[in-house]
Parts: structure tokens; sequence; C-alpha cells
């Protein structure tokens, strides 16, 4: 037998979840996003998204379902994750852990391009790094955050925050929410092109 019951778990989703939604600029945030990085693709931008761990794992499939296929057929867009381990290891070898995204940023962003981080305690220094090279490079941020948005939240231009205190799992699993609301909004937007 388990230590602890499924349907409390589900609950405490549904009521993490229900908080979100709750709060007044859920749905103009989101709405916002999508449009921003909709735009920076029909100008020949690109998205390019990083995170830690499971948001990592949020960051990849994130662009890959932007670069390859979410609902239906369509051409694909310009979406890259900063997950390459040879890139990672060298980075965080020579320069250390906390420049790991903005080096890259800085060989591969441009001007126009959208950067979405992913941060389920908000304090994720090299997220804030690279927040730092994209301000300085004119490339927009999107950030999905947890908790009260920790120190990231300023760093945004558009800051999405899961106003949760427990475990980051529940944050992870609202952030799943939204990165498929994204999704399917700039494919939305995008067929409208």
């Amino acid at each position: 037998m388990l230590s602890f019951n499924v349907l409390d778990d589900l609950r405490q989703e549904y009521e993490v979840l229900g908080n979100f939604i709750a709060k007044e600029d859920t749905q103009e945030l989101i709405e916002n996003a999508i449009s921003l990085m909709s735009s920076s693709l029909k100008a020949d931008g690109k998205i390019i998204s990083a995170g830690n761990g499971g948001s990592m794992c949020d960051a990849q499939h994130f662009a890959e379902e932007l670069s390859g296929r979410y609902r239906d057929d369509r051409n694909a867009y310009a979406a890259i994750s900063i997950c390459d381990p040879c890139h990672l290891t060298c980075v965080g070898n020579d320069y250390g852990f906390d420049y790991v995204f903005s080096r890259f940023l800085e060989g591969v962003g441009k001007k126009g391009d959208v950067f979405l981080g992913i941060s389920t305690s908000g304090n994720s220094k090299n997220i804030i790094e690279a927040c730092k090279v994209c301000k300085e490079k004119g490339i927009k941020t999107v950030l999905l955050l947890g908790k009260d948005g920790g120190k990231l939240k300023d760093f945004g231009d558009i800051s999405i925050i899961v106003p949760h205190f427990g475990y980051a799992d529940r944050i992870q699993e609202v952030h799943t929410m939204i990165i498929h609301i994204m999704i399917r909004g700039i494919e939305e937007l995008m067929s409208k092109a």
C-alpha cells in the first residue's frame, strides 16, 4: 500500500490550478505571451527556451512541439531549447553553471527573438543571467515562474507566476498546461499570417 492517497495529490493539483486561474491577470499574460512569440516568428525571429531539471524538459517539450508539430500538420516554427550537453558542460566548466544559458544567447540570440525562461523557484541564477543578456541584445523575455516569482519576476517582459509554495512538481504541472496553451495559441495566430 502507498503511504499517500493518490486522489489527494490530484486534489492538490486541482487547487493549485484553481488558484492560478483565479488570478486576475492569468488570461491576459498568457495571451500576451502568445502574441509576442507569434509576432517574433512572423518577423523571422525565433524562440529560445531554457530551464533546469524538470524545467529543462518543459523547455525542450515547448521547442520540439513548435519545430515539429502539436495538434495539426503545418510548417515548422523556429524554436530551440538550450539543452546541448556539450555546450552546457563546456560553459559550466569554463565559466560556471550560472552562465550556461547566457553564453548561448550571446552567440545565437538576436534582437527580435523571444526567450522563454522557466524557473519554479523564480530564483535560478542562470535564468537571471540569461535575462540580462536578453535585455542587452533586445531579446524579449517570457518567464514561467512559481511561488511569488522570486528574483526573476521583475526580469521578464511577461512574467507568468504559478502561486504555490509547496513542492515544485505542482508548479511544473501547471507550467506544462501553460506551455500547451501557448503552443496552441501560436499555431492559431501563425495560421492567420
